[in-house]
């Protein structure tokens, strides 16, 4: 008997960290084939492309705790990637009545607006008439695709992408913060930590962070016991709407241009980081540091592909497969406490 149980438990232990096992054999395998893998420029450049996307990520995990989802989450950056690029640039083809760009935190409050707005549009289809999630994001994410069409087509820009941005926006973002020998570490690696300390604080030690977990968990006992569920739902929609803002903000800077593709295909990049730092479908599970492993384990496979010059159209076959065998591992953890 004893035997038998010890097999189960390795059985066990292997079939729930699958995807971390695949992912390590993954990295030595890429290590042994290309050793500039784990150089230092490449190091940097995973850890800059995380720092990129978890913005995004740390919102839409938000969205997963509620046992939701927000596939809207792309449009969203996308949207305010364009409306950043417009208006801080040197070329005006959007605005051309335009003759200076806005202040920077002009912007950064307008983009915020927005993405917050949408996000709470979001919330409040969810909350108020029960609809699920990915039927509202899924109807958000077509109506915000028409706006960004419709406002890349303003002026005389005629749906072209924007670029030609300030000098002084671009060093804000992609600035050197400090180097490590020749290797620039960007700025927006220090904003993704600042990012990340606000939402551990907001997960961890607020009362909405409680409620919220309160409410994926259990909605009904979360009513009862006096949470106020609507405006739960609704203020982490608005959250996740501004941090998708702010990485559209980021992601302007860092391609050097925007257009309506723009934010393509990252709702499905932030899930699968999300399912792979164990923040579960089922509700109510999830913490700050398992989505920062999560979308850095994702930054490490796909830069490993690109280590081993695979064809870039096989890369969304390797997305779809992560999060089915996440999920899959996740809904398994889950039958298996229950």
């Amino acid at each position: 008997m004893k035997k038998k149980f010890d097999k189960k438990q390795i059985l066990d232990l292997l079939l729930n960290n699958a995807m971390y096992i695949i992912i390590a054999l993954l990295v030595i395998y890429v290590a042994i084939k290309r050793p500039k893998f784990l150089g230092l420029a490449s190091i940097v450049n995973i850890i800059s492309l995380t720092a990129s996307k978890l913005p995004m990520a740390l919102g839409i995990a938000g969205c997963i705790v509620l046992a939701g989802t927000d596939i809207s989450a792309g449009k969203i950056v996308g949207l305010s990637a364009c409306i950043t690029a417009s208006l801080l640039t040197t070329v005006y083809k959007i605005f051309p009545s335009m003759t200076a760009p806005l202040p920077i935190p002009v912007v950064l409050l307008i983009i915020l607006c927005v993405g917050g707005f949408i996000g709470l549009v979001n919330g409040f289809c969810v909350a108020q008439f029960d609809l699920h999630p990915y039927i509202v994001t899924l109807s958000t994410q077509l109506i915000v695709y028409g706006l960004i069409l419709m406002y890349m087509m303003l002026g005389t820009n005629n749906g072209m992408a924007l670029s030609g941005m300030t000098d002084s926006y671009k060093k804000l973002v992609t600035g050197s913060l400090f180097k490590i020998g020749t290797v620039s570490i960007p700025m927006y690696v220090l904003y993704a930590a600042c990012f990340v300390a606000i939402m551990w604080v907001v997960w961890n030690k607020t009362t909405f962070g409680k409620n919220m977990f309160a409410v994926g968990s259990n909605k009904v006992a979360a009513e009862v016991s006096g949470v106020n569920v609507k405006k739960t739902i609704m203020m982490v929609f608005t959250l996740a709407g501004m941090m998708y803002a702010i990485t559209g903000f980021i992601d302007a800077a860092r391609v050097g241009s925007a257009n309506a593709t723009t934010g393509l295909n990252y709702e499905s990049d932030a899930i699968s980081a999300c399912v792979i730092g164990g923040v579960s479908f089922v509700g109510g599970t999830g913490k700050i540091s398992g989505v920062i492993i999560g979308v850095l384990l994702l930054q490490v496979i796909f830069a490993g592909l690109n280590f081993l010059s695979v064809n870039a159209n096989l890369i969304y076959i390797v997305k779809g497969l992560i999060i089915l065998i996440a999920c899959a591992i996740d809904m398994r953890k889950y039958l298996t406490k229950k």
